[in-house]
């Protein structure tokens, strides 16, 4: 399944390649020109990732293309059905949090102690500190899926054998930047379902614990990602709400239930400067301080590019980016589309540095 989504993804670049080719187009600076979308969204159709509806049809119309066709045909030896854009082809990304364990590197270290605390009865509970976009939310995202990922989906010897029995874990990742979860009910809700557990009716705090506190016999691990915006915006959630939890972790579970938090700051200090004083915040034994990659982890980031990069370039962006990972995965992704192009020159350094520009405070020490 894996090799044929990747031809039908190299087909698709290589058919709308050759047409911008075709209409008179060198690159896809000078074609992003002509049409109304950014060259960001340009250099997104030609990857073979999802842009908007109208803009996939307008540049499809402007390249002769019939969009449907471009959207949905799959090889002849295949039947007709939409296709999704294979991750192969888009080995560095920028914009989003990492979810697929396969394109995360590094944080090797923090990993160990982690997953350390979530091997043994009783589970304890951490916190992930780092500025922002220094890639918190993606090491979560990590811990939730990397025990759970056939080897198949994974990287030649990436490790994945972190906890004794994966299969008996259950993880909740709860983003508190989503509205459903910035209410005291809906967050409940959500918990229990991603539980399989039965919905009290009210669902409100204390039914809440009583069926946790009932029914929770295997080892579950709630992230919290953003939790600062819960805390800034929620009402709802609470001093009351959050000492709650800290009581169903420590008396209620039997060392089943576990917090892993990511916060810009210390849960304390954040607790503190918003306003709140619940104990919940004290309960972070461990401590996870997100800094740049070691230079190995960085380099091994670079060497997963399926274009091989030059020792010259690769210096290059170790020394720009000073191994952090979203900078890495800038410079590399900007490369890479260098070398996809044919284009032999350095434009890709200063179009990556411009790219930078906006996460700058990544540098500063």
């Amino acid at each position: 399944m894996m090799a044929r989504s990747l031809r039908v993804a190299l087909e698709y670049i290589e058919k709308v390649k050759s047409a911008r080719q075709r209409n008179g187009y060198p690159s896809l600076q000078k074609f992003s020109e002509d049409i109304q979308p950014s060259l960001s969204t340009v250099k997104n159709f030609f990857a073979g990732i999802a842009i908007d509806y109208e803009y996939f049809r307008e540049i499809c119309e402007k390249l002769g293309l019939e969009w449907q066709d471009i959207a949905y045909k799959e090889p002849e030896t295949q039947p007709n059905k939409p296709q999704p854009t294979n991750g192969e082809a888009s080995p560095f990304i920028t914009g989003a949090p990492i979810t697929q364990p396969r394109y995360f590197f590094g944080r090797e270290k923090e990993l160990k102690r982690l997953f350390n605390l979530l091997k043994r009865h009783p589970l304890q509970n951490a916190a992930i500190i780092g500025k922002k976009r220094s890639g918190k939310t993606s090491l979560l995202h990590y811990l939730k899926n990397i025990t759970t990922t056939s080897a198949e989906q994974l990287r030649p010897e990436q490790k994945f054998d972190w906890l004794p029995h994966p299969e008996n874990y259950c993880w909740i990742f709860v983003d508190l930047q989503d509205a459903r979860m910035q209410s005291r009910e809906g967050l409940l809700k959500y918990i229990l379902e991603s539980l399989k557990m039965q919905v009290p009716t009210p669902c409100d705090l204390d039914h809440f614990m009583n069926v946790v506190s009932d029914n929770l016999h295997s080892p579950t691990v709630i992230l919290l990602d953003k939790i600062s915006v819960g805390l800034q915006r929620c009402p709802e959630l609470d001093d009351g709400f959050w000492e709650s939890l800290r009581s169903l972790a420590t008396n209620h579970t039997a060392g089943n239930l576990a917090f892993v938090l990511a916060t810009p700051e210390s849960p304390i200090e954040m607790a503190h400067n918003t306003g709140h004083s619940s104990p919940f915040f004290n309960i972070f034994g461990y401590t996870a301080y997100l800094e740049a990659l070691a230079e190995t982890e960085a380099r091994e980031l670079i060497a997963s590019s399926p274009i091989a990069f030059t020792d010259e370039d690769v210096e290059w962006i170790l020394t720009e980016s000073r191994c952090w990972p979203l900078l890495l995965q800038i410079l590399c992704g900007e490369r890479l589309f260098n070398l996809e192009e044919g284009e032999n020159n350095d434009n890709w350094r200063e179009e990556g540095l411009r790219q930078m520009k906006s996460f700058t405070h990544l540098l500063d020490s």
